[in-house]
């Protein structure tokens, strides 16, 4: 919403597309929600393709749009934009069932990965004039594994706004306020994020631990928590978007273990902040954290790691400090405004490449 309102600010018309804009083009059952919204979504574009000179599809929703296309005269050009990659899911999976731990690793459920997300993944992907990524490792993938020629891929993070940068204090304490945004899913690392707290409670009694943003209730969540510190775990399902600043604000250490991400807006949101950071050294969050320059990176998966530097960051004052006042001047690169100039300039040259093809063709400009 806020790159919409940037790119509008800059003059273009931009319409939206959510899932209940087009539940009339259910057909097939709820398993297969995704793939419902991507033939409604390439309908409404061809029904009126004369409206748009250019359409931005987030994968895999341009699945069915970029192998309609080929077929549809004068259909507008496509740019995907790649928030992640299915291979790095599949991949941490793996990786986490040779541990005894893994989630989604049924037979059924990796085959469903196989014959049915990954495709449409990669359908959006191939049959886009452009694609857009959040972070270079998928930059680098879709050259070298999906062949895409450079000149069509951009590098094109996040930006955060700019109510989320506030002044910090970092005071002393005896124990720390920790917090984790976002959805309480396996592979944002909850497990290993559960047997974390419960050894930095054993080192720092009185450590509190806030949930932000889970999506679900704390019954929930506390199943993954020991019980002896559930009552040092804080839950508050759903945030309103202008009431973030102040969470960040009041806690002191900001936690992602994440095993796999596109690149979270919230890491940014946390480090506009000025909180010092502990996340893990995959997919985008190495492209902004800078391990002992303006966060700390550790492995994904590891929960001793992550309690090895909460305790350190706890210990010292001067180290949250310098982490956070560089965590925080990196986040003020990541402006929106900069994002959406420069998205602007992709959307820009696609479109003119496809009326200048298109009069080469012989035919009509739209």
């Amino acid at each position: 919403m806020e790159l919409a309102r940037q790119l509008e600010e800059l003059g273009h018309s931009v319409d939206i597309l959510f899932q209940e804009d087009i539940t009339a083009s259910r057909f097939l059952p709820k398993r297969f929600e995704e793939l419902n919204f991507a033939v409604g979504v390439a309908r409404h574009i061809l029904r009126d393709s004369a409206r748009y000179d250019v359409v931005n599809l987030r994968a895999p929703t341009g699945c069915i749009y970029g192998l309609a296309r080929r077929l549809a005269r004068r259909a507008p050009p496509y740019v995907a934009e790649l928030d992640g990659l299915e291979e790095r899911r599949a991949y941490a999976i793996r990786h986490e069932m040779r541990k005894g731990r893994g989630w989604d690793s049924r037979l059924k459920n990796r085959l469903w990965h196989c014959v049915y997300h990954i495709p449409r993944f990669r359908a959006s992907v191939k049959t886009a004039d452009w694609v857009v990524c959040l972070n270079r490792e998928i930059w680098s993938y879709l050259q070298l594994v999906y062949g895409l020629d450079y000149e069509r891929v951009t590098y094109l993070p996040h930006g955060v706004a700019d109510r989320f940068v506030r002044p910090r204090d970092y005071p002393q304490f005896e124990s720390p306020r920790l917090l984790y945004v976002g959805t309480w899913l396996e592979q944002r690392g909850i497990r290993q994020l559960g047997e974390a707290f419960s050894e930095i409670v054993r080192c720092l009694p009185g450590t509190r631990l806030t949930i932000a943003g889970s999506s679900v209730e704390r019954e929930e969540i506390v199943r993954r928590i020991p019980n002896h510190v559930r009552e040092s775990v804080q839950v508050l399902p759903f945030v309103e978007s202008g009431q973030m600043p102040e969470v960040y604000a009041a806690h002191d250490i900001f936690v992602l273990p994440s095993f796999f991400e596109g690149l979270p807006l919230v890491l940014l949101e946390a480090m506009a902040g000025g909180m010092p950071v502990i996340t893990t050294e995959t997919c985008g969050m190495m492209d902004i954290v800078r391990d002992e320059w303006n966060g700390i990176l550790i492995a994904p998966g590891n929960s001793e790691a992550l309690v090895r530097a909460v305790l350190r960051l706890s210990a010292h004052e001067e180290l949250r400090r310098f982490l956070g006042t560089n965590a925080q001047e990196t986040a003020r690169w990541y402006s929106w405004q900069r994002v959406a100039r420069k998205l602007e300039g992709v959307l820009e040259g696609v479109a003119k490449a496809a009326a200048t093809r298109a009069c080469d063709d012989g035919e009509p400009l739209i």
